[in-house]
């Protein structure tokens, strides 16, 4: 069975941008039980979140995601500002790396040390150490991943958001150090959206 982790991001875009990103993965949920795949967040998240994880995973994931990663424009009034002129708000949709493909993220380059959950979390967060950090020795990155049933799951996590944050400062060589951290969030192309919503109930516009 396949599985495809989407990051979803509001790049720097306002609070309307980080909506957009909440309501898209309830859409892409809807989306993908019509479409027979799952689709589940990866990770806890409050009510507007500038990033989310999501994993797509079933026989369809690969021809789901094909037409959902670039840019999602949603047409529509501001739910915070009523009076805004703005009417096209822009969030980014892009397939995170594979971090057991990189060879520049190798398992013996990686620190893992279990850590207790903070904060609510989602429903398995738990007691336990179960949470983890991970260390990538060689540019000093820590990320943290806490909302998996366990360990094991989460040190899967915390590797895959190394991936995202090594890829990104690959990708924009210009940032250095923790720079590279919110690149992760903030990168995003406007224009030329791959699909359109619309309205208060997040409709898809068909073409």
């Amino acid at each position: 069975m396949s599985e495809i982790i989407l990051h979803l991001t509001s790049g720097s875009g306002p609070e309307e941008c980080r909506w957009v990103v909440a309501q898209l993965a309830v859409a892409f949920a809807r989306e993908a039980k019509e479409a027979g795949v799952t689709c589940e967040c990866v990770e806890s998240h409050d009510g507007l979140p500038s990033s989310l994880l999501l994993r797509i995973s079933g026989e369809g994931a690969a021809a789901f995601v094909s037409g959902r990663a670039g840019t999602i424009l949603w047409k529509g009034t501001s739910p915070f500002r009523p009076h805004h002129k703005r009417r096209n708000w822009f969030v980014g949709v892009s397939i995170a790396p594979e971090a057991d493909a990189m060879v520049d993220l190798r398992d013996e380059d990686i620190d893992y040390q279990a850590m207790r959950a903070s904060g609510p979390g989602g429903q398995h967060v738990n007691k336990t150490d179960s949470a983890v950090r991970a260390t990538h020795r060689p540019t000093g990155l820590v990320t943290t991943a806490q909302d998996q049933r366990s360990q094991h799951a989460n040190r899967k996590l915390a590797k895959l958001k190394l991936a995202m944050v090594i890829e990104a400062r690959r990708t924009h060589t210009e940032a250095q150090g923790r720079q590279a951290e919110w690149i992760v969030h903030k990168q995003l192309e406007r224009g030329n959206p791959v699909r359109v919503y619309a309205g208060p109930d997040f409709t898809w516009r068909h073409g």
